[in-house]
């Protein structure tokens, strides 16, 4: 088949080692084996040395290949002329220090290359070089004069050992519309000219050591949809000028060290899915203005459900976010579209619920464990009849679990224990679903599936009711006659005293002898114990 131009086997059957003939197809211009056998195509251990034949391929997918070879010399030449190439999810090895890449797009995710960042030409459009080993200043690739004339939209170089301050000459960057530097070791301050970004669309810098304030330049990036700064020493105040961002549908800023109040401000973002303020140190009530979030009240169309951050070219390009939904740290790729989240867990708020949050009714994910929280579970949350998840564990709320909680059909995780609830759980298809784990920690609670009976628990509370009055009243009649036979002894005495003048005499006549002799059988006792005190001394 030696005119063959296009072989895409694709989602096939087949299984083994591919042929070395298929080095001989010199007319090949497509080739794609990607997920051969309902996994993946073995091409591995070694590089494919036939690709060294081919002259006319344009695209190149030999992603989860089992490859674990060093990539060769000739490779990175060979691909001057390649439009799309993904080697992901190999173990292929080699130093990219001193290679320029070429190619539109450009997938090296997950591999175990090492060295500084390559060089880029104008035609690179994406690169993904995230879970590798690339090292050194992420400002000497940023800033590198070769690079200056970049037309790069996606950069994702996360998961690795970059270090330094992010760069200030991000106006040579201006195409970015996604930008990833997640889990890396990079320090310092987010520099005003990061807003020099105009076409950004998302922005990761989450699993960081970047310390100081938001700069008030990222307003200038109008289009910025998601923002994720979690897991850095920020230690300031959420701006208030975030409620202008009227684009963002994520913001993360978990993990970090904000303090003050939530401003009132985000209540401004209708397009936020996801609100993740969690372990932080964040104080003050719960603003009841999140009921104008609209986009958590109106239900997502299924044209929109899927990842809202892709974009085509000879690839696609598919946001990722790590969120903590039931308890469970779990990344969200294609189906982020789907997930409507508040977590304000973790952090010293206070007050109580607003019932106004029963309005997010397409709320799927609600965590507000371990605050101060007082009060009541708000009685309609049973109006948000897509919650999946409810975590309020670890305050000081009180009263009764609200009867609508039970008409939760999504609700499969829910975290109530350490509070101070009370009376018996509801019965329904779905709170007896759950383990005691779910209701411990609240000592005036019972019924399934807590082992405490609601029956028993009542009788015992009469028994000890009508203890306590019994005990109450006996004291009650104690004390009351005490205090009669007090004032009655009292007046007695004093009244005969007051209205008898010769009684009254004799009374304080008494008291004055009585003083006269107390004070004489001191003085006797005193001479006498002195004069013993000298016989013994002589």
């Amino acid at each position: 088949m030696a005119s063959l131009t296009h072989l895409d086997l694709r989602w096939s059957n087949f299984s083994g080692h591919i042929p070395h003939q298929l080095g001989h197809l010199s007319n090949l211009r497509y080739l794609d084996l990607a997920d051969i056998a309902m996994s993946y195509c073995k091409i591995g251990p070694n590089f494919p040395m036939w690709l060294q034949t081919q002259r006319s391929v344009t695209n190149l997918h030999l992603s989860n290949a089992e490859i674990s070879d060093k990539a060769p010399g000739w490779f990175w030449n060979w691909t001057s002329n390649i439009v799309t190439i993904d080697l992901s999810d190999n173990q292929i090895e080699g130093d990219v220090s001193e290679i320029v890449l070429n190619s539109s797009f450009i997938n090296l995710r997950s591999n175990h290359f090492k060295g500084q960042m390559p060089q880029l030409s104008t035609n690179v459009k994406e690169l993904h070089m995230a879970n590798n080993s690339i090292f050194g200043r992420i400002s000497s690739f940023m800033c590198q004069k070769k690079n200056r004339k970049n037309q790069l939209m996606v950069l994702d170089v996360s998961n690795n050992l970059l270090t330094g301050a992010l760069p200030h000459c991000w106006k040579y960057w201006q195409s970015l519309t996604h930008l990833d530097l997640g889990s890396n070791d990079i320090s310092g301050r987010i520099p005003y000219s990061i807003g020099s970004l105009v076409a950004l669309q998302s922005l990761h810098l989450q699993n960081n050591r970047i310390s100081g304030d938001i700069p008030s330049s990222l307003k200038k990036c109008s289009n910025l949809s998601l923002i994720d700064i979690g897991e850095n020493p920020l230690s300031v105040a959420i701006p208030p000028w975030i409620g202008e961002m009227t684009s963002l549908t994520i913001l993360r800023l978990s993990s970090n060290g904000f303090k003050g109040h939530i401003p009132l401000q985000i209540c401004q973002l209708s397009s936020l899915i996801v609100l993740d303020l969690a372990n932080n140190s964040l104080w003050g009530h719960i603003p009841n203005c999140l009921k104008n979030i609209s986009a958590m009240t109106i239900p997502t169309p299924k044209l929109e459900a899927q990842n809202p951050y892709s974009i085509l070219y000879r690839g696609t390009y598919v946001e990722n976010l790590k969120l903590v939904p039931k308890g469970v740290e779990l990344e969200y790729e294609e189906n982020l579209g789907f997930v409507k989240i508040i977590d304000l867990s973790s952090n010293n708020l206070s007050g109580s619920i607003p019932s106004e949050i029963s309005i997010l009714s397409e709320l799927c994910f609600l965590n507000l464990s371990r605050n101060q929280l007082i009060g009541k579970i708000p009685e309609k949350i049973g109006i948000m009849k897509k919650l999946e998840s409810i975590d309020l564990s670890q305050n000081h709320l009180s009263g009764g679990i609200p009867l609508s909680l039970s008409s939760l059909t999504f609700l499969s995780h829910l975290n109530l224990s350490y509070n101070n609830l009370s009376g018996k759980i509801p019965l329904g298809t779905q709170l007896q679903t759950f383990d005691a784990l779910s209701y411990i920690g609240n000592p005036q609670l019972c019924g399934n599936p807590l082992p405490r009976n609601c029956t028993i628990m009542e009788e015992s509370q009469n028994r000890t009711s009508i203890g306590k009055t019994e005990e109450d009243s006996n004291n009650s009649n104690f004390y009351i006659g005490m205090g009669v036979g007090f004032a009655v002894g009292f007046w007695a005495v004093c009244g005969v005293l007051f209205f008898n003048r010769t009684w009254r005499h004799a009374y304080f006549r008494f008291f004055d002898d009585m003083k006269d002799w107390v004070y004489v059988t001191t003085v006797l006792n005193e001479n006498w114990l002195l004069e013993k005190l000298r016989s013994c001394h002589l």
